[in-house]
């Protein structure tokens, strides 16, 4: 898992641990339910684990929400390396929260809970600093859906492929574009993209 530190990501041996055993438990659960279409591992540790965690240096706060999170990504790989920040991963479908709730457990992550629900019907008691997705469709579409879960001064941040220039241009009002970052994925022959959102009034 090298190329956490490439990263940025400072790790101790029982983080870098962690995340291999997510990867042992995805494997053992693919076997019984459709997780993941990636089953090499090589290609698991670049495209769930690394690309998850190219995101942790722009998230701001306490508190992550991640959207659509599936079997646990970039919630899960995020919540192993830093365990200061509280992670809620919210998804539509009860049986990838059931592996979530079980690597979480396994892996021993205080840090996580998961949440059976769509966002656009998701009311907490208290709104997030983060808000992340990985799989949520269009940022006109992700902002719809889940920009209330944002607190004041938050960020939303959708990650993406290819600089996404046409959905751009369809942010929906209230909402303005702080930021397109480029991410660096060690291993990745593909662009990766995280689109940085805040509502209108706050300072970028």
């Amino acid at each position: 898992m090298s190329g956490a530190a490439q990263l940025g990501i400072p790790r101790s041996e029982t983080q870098a641990a962690q995340l291999l055993r997510l990867l042992d438990e995805l494997d053992d659960w693919n076997q019984r339910m459709n997780l993941t279409a990636i089953r090499e591992r090589a290609q698991q540790i670049t495209k769930h684990v690394l690309d998850s965690l190219a995101v942790h240096s722009h998230l701001r706060g306490t508190t992550v929400v991640d959207i659509g999170t599936g079997a646990g990504f970039p919630g899960l790989p995020l919540a192993v390396v830093l365990p200061q920040l509280q992670f809620t991963l919210v998804d539509a479908t009860g049986k990838k929260l059931k592996f979530v709730d079980h690597a979480a457990q396994t892996l021993g992550l205080h840090n996580v809970q998961t949440v059976h629900t769509r966002a656009e019907t998701y009311r907490p008691k208290e709104r997030y600093d983060n808000v992340v997705s990985r799989a949520v469709g269009p940022i006109e579409t992700f902002v719809k859906w889940s920009g209330h879960l944002c607190v004041g001064g938050g960020r939303l941040l959708a990650m993406k492929g290819r600089y996404p220039t046409d959905e751009l241009a369809h942010i929906p009002g209230g909402w303005k574009l702080a930021q397109v970052h480029r991410l660096n994925v060690p291993g990745l022959d593909e662009q990766r993209h995280l689109v940085e959102l805040c509502r209108s009034h706050d300072k970028v």
